[in-house]
């Protein structure tokens, strides 16, 4: 296909590097420049812009009716896209932190893909698997995905804290982290869970509230509660801090 690529920060570079591996034409262009062909010959117009710039981005764009216009943002819809005749959504549920690797993770990534079947076939030609979501699921989708990775990510760095605070790294703790992540995927969180709350242990978990600092409480007791909802059917948490 030919594309354009509109916005060449890291998710926009990644899809350029990947999609070209993939045989795809493709130009990148920066933010801000909006592209004027008419030419029906132009597939897709990609948007990998921030998010809160997509309705002024759409809104430049003069384009084909032929063309489909369509972004990469997780949390919105096609509404943000205008009156454009084609339009859709193409949101890879990748981290893509730098062009290297974000273009390997979209080879044979999932994407929760809306709107015209075009982005299907770039899909295809990525290798990749498309899930559907539907519309009104889609901020709850987009709220999902960053529980899975960013939330994952300040979880890691509540460890870091509690381990550097013991005298250790974050380091000495990842074996731990990559295990519980495994068995998640394997057997579910409700049968990976072990610990205190899945034992009822509520003096540990006790103790563990008094040993915390005052800066990680907050964090560590919303964990605690939420294991021990998981571990007994979301009885009320009986421990006493």
């Amino acid at each position: 296909m030919n594309i354009v690529i509109v916005g060449a920060g890291r998710a926009g570079r990644s899809f350029d590097v990947a999609l070209r591996a993939a045989g795809h034409q493709v130009q990148l262009v920066h933010h801000g420049d909006s592209p004027t062909s008419r030419d029906p010959a132009l597939d897709v117009v990609l948007l990998t812009v921030p998010d809160d710039a997509l309705p002024d981005s759409a809104a430049r764009l003069a384009v084909a009716p032929e063309t489909v216009v369509a972004h990469v943002a997780g949390s919105r819809g096609l509404d943000v896209l205008g009156a454009h005749a084609r339009v859709g959504s193409l949101h890879p549920l990748a981290i893509l932190p730098d062009t290297d690797r974000g273009a390997a993770r979209l080879r044979g990534g999932i994407f929760c893909v809306q709107g015209d079947t075009r982005l299907v076939r770039i899909v295809d030609s990525l290798e990749g698997r498309v899930i559907d979501v539907r519309p009104e699921a889609r901020t709850l989708y987009h709220a999902a995905a960053v529980a899975a990775s960013n939330h994952l990510v300040a979880l890691l760095a509540h460890v870091d804290a509690l381990a550097r605070g013991a005298g250790l790294e974050l380091n000495d703790f990842l074996v731990l982290a990559r295990q519980a992540l495994d068995d998640s995927a394997s057997r579910g969180p409700a049968r990976a869970l072990t610990g205190p709350a899945a034992r009822g242990d509520l003096a540990t978990v006790d103790a563990h509230l008094r040993a915390v600092p005052d800066d990680e409480l907050d964090t560590y007791r919303v964990l605690a509660e939420r294991a021990w909802r998981l571990a007994h059917d979301r009885e009320p948490v009986p421990w006493s801090a």
